[in-house]
């Protein structure tokens, strides 16, 4: 099947993404953008906010198996582009078909080490993929953390850049194109290896960080554009200089989707202030301020690297603390105006959090 103008579609296989930053949301609106058609196959389903992933639906390989028969059957596409599997099966049933219809291009983008350093990707995984999809894939685009986390050992170096890229060809890709990050010296931060080409070629990095997976889902966006332009005809190597192009024109206009998480955290302190004598339990904050307390709980644990009753139980503290001190009223007396019941419980909380009674904190202050 194609389309009438003569674009084929491009299969992307890969997670989703409720942000639209990366997955299957991401690819299909660049596809689009290129005048491409993007038809798609979900491996994961996440629990995703501009804040992060929370969690994870990995579907079972003959729902994912089912899913890339029922489009390459029908529609038979000529480029397959892969993102997310998390699943060693969903894995080995992904190769199996690839195997079985051959593609003409197979775009691989593994994400085996997350920006902020997690391992995605486990050893039984990367088993499968070194023995099963790597020997399939046309290109492979990766960071050099992914490369490293693939292969086993540390990359130094530029020379050690390329030669990783031959250590992956040698697994079966037909090329590999690293971003490297700030390795490099000069502009030239990203190599593309050619089994065809007798030299790697060093691409310049127009987008500055933003392709060493500093930015959510850029190198994603990268791998969905190659596809898109090699669905136009052009060749490998010219298909990633116009999607070099194409992102850097794009990252100069792009507005990344913010969320609401700092002024949500200021929102959440100032009805702390307000409220802190009669409520002290998180759930009347979520509410009061209309969101989850998991959210809350992500958003505090973002900016302040606390819990949400951390920061509650800390504000209650500081202000029974400038009482103690500032304050002629008893000790009772202070802690039936913020709240307690009794003198008893006052005492306990604030010696679990200061390590000191009220009076014993008094005392030593003044």
């Amino acid at each position: 099947m194609k389309r009438n103008d003569g674009c084929s579609p491009i299969l992307t296989i890969t997670g989703s993404d409720g942000t639209g930053g990366s997955g299957v949301q991401a690819d299909i609106k660049i596809l689009s953008a290129l005048g491409g058609y993007a038809v798609t196959v979900i491996t994961s389903v996440t629990v995703q906010n501009t804040l992060g992933i929370q969690d994870f639906y990995d579907l079972p390989p003959d729902i994912v198996l089912g899913q890339i028969e029922a489009i390459i059957n029908d529609v038979q596409p000529r480029i397959v582009k892969i993102g997310m599997i998390r699943r060693a099966d969903v894995m080995q049933a992904v190769s199996s078909v690839l195997e079985r219809y051959r593609p003409e291009v197979v775009i691989y983008d593994p994400v085996a080490v997350s920006s902020n350093g997690d391992i995605l990707m486990s050893p039984d995984l990367i088993r499968v993929m070194r023995r099963c999809l790597l020997p399939l894939v046309s290109l492979l685009t990766l960071k050099k953390s992914d490369a490293e986390r693939i292969l086993g050992h540390r990359i130094v170096g530029s020379a050690g850049v390329v030669e990783a890229a031959g250590e992956l060809q040698q697994l079966g890709c037909h090329s590999v194109l690293m971003h490297c990050g700030n390795m490099m010296a000069g502009p030239n931060t990203d190599v593309l290896v050619v089994a065809s080409d007798s030299e790697p070629s060093f691409l310049s990095n127009m987008c500055g960080d933003t392709l060493q997976g500093n930015r959510h889902g850029r190198s994603g966006n990268l791998s969905a554009a190659i596809g898109g332009y090699m669905s136009k005809g052009q060749s490998l190597e010219d298909a990633v200089a116009s999607a070099y192009t194409y992102m850097s024109n794009v990252h100069a206009k792009d507005v990344a989707l913010a969320g609401r998480g700092s002024e949500l955290f200021n929102e959440f302190v100032n009805e702390i202030s307000a409220h802190f004598t009669s409520h002290n339990d998180v759930r009347f904050y979520a509410d009061l301020l209309n969101v989850s307390s998991t959210y809350l709980a992500q958003v505090t644990k973002r900016i302040a690297g606390k819990a949400p009753k951390t920061i509650i139980d800390e504000y209650l503290v500081s202000e029974i603390e400038s009482m103690l001190l500032s304050s002629t009223k008893t000790v009772q007396e202070i802690a039936y105006s913020v709240g307690f019941g009794s003198q008893a419980h006052f005492a306990k909380f604030f010696k679990k959090m200061t390590g000191l009674t009220p009076s014993e904190y008094r005392r030593q202050k003044r």
